[in-house]
């Protein structure tokens, strides 16, 4: 699953006041242009630019500039960004910020602070959907591979094989690619019937895609 692409119809939450000066007009174009090319370097530049010259930065601009962080591979700037979009008094841009938080927090495996975020979205905005599916799909992995931790299983014991593919679901999984990493696990259990050892992790997996596919 791939979080960080579900808010990008949303990139350019303008503040109307802004509509009134034309060369505030002409650079928030300009950013929006290298942003839709994925020019991300050049969008935050742009973005920072904006600044800089007109002294304005509101919480849309702090999400439009966490987004273009994200997307050129600097989380730790986008999630500082977010934060404060997150204080935003629209309570709708708010819960984006909450969101694109948890995101980034997720795919640094912090999962717990993942689901504050996530939560936190939804009190902002109860009806942002993305945010519920983020919620959800992430504490039902948590609790299934929780429970999977605990329980002692008499399962035989995997292959060298078993346990590289096992390695390259899990590497799935930290990317959020469930699917991805299921698909790894059903074709391996049709190669090695020792990677039945896994079949807690491979029922988690079946479990997530059906989430993720509703």
């Amino acid at each position: 699953m791939s979080w960080s692409k579900i808010i990008l119809s949303v990139f350019l939450l303008i503040p109307a006041s802004w509509t009134r000066d034309s060369r505030l007009n002409s650079a928030i174009d300009l950013a929006a242009e290298s942003y839709a090319k994925g020019e991300y370097e050049k969008s935050i530049q742009e973005h920072l630019a904006i600044v800089e010259q007109f002294q304005v930065e509101p919480a849309e601009l702090s999400f439009n500039l966490g987004l273009s962080y994200h997307y050129n591979e600097q989380d730790d700037e986008a999630a500082m960004y977010f934060d404060k979009a997150s204080t935003a008094a629209n309570t709708t841009l708010s819960s984006f910020g909450f969101n694109q938080g948890g995101v980034i927090l997720g795919n640094k495996k912090e999962y717990d602070a993942a689901l504050s975020k996530f939560k936190s979205a939804l009190i902002k905005d109860p009806l942002n959907e993305e945010a519920r599916h983020n919620y959800e799909l992430l504490a039902r992995w948590k609790k299934r591979d929780e429970e999977r931790q605990n329980q002692d299983q008499n399962q035989p014991e995997p292959s060298e094989f078993a346990k590289r593919k096992k390695a390259e679901a899990d590497r799935l999984v930290e990317q959020f690619r469930f699917n991805d990493a299921l698909q790894v696990m059903s074709e391996a259990l049709q190669q090695d019937e020792t990677v039945a050892a896994y079949q807690e992790f491979i029922g988690s997996l079946q479990e997530i895609n059906e989430i993720d596919q509703n």
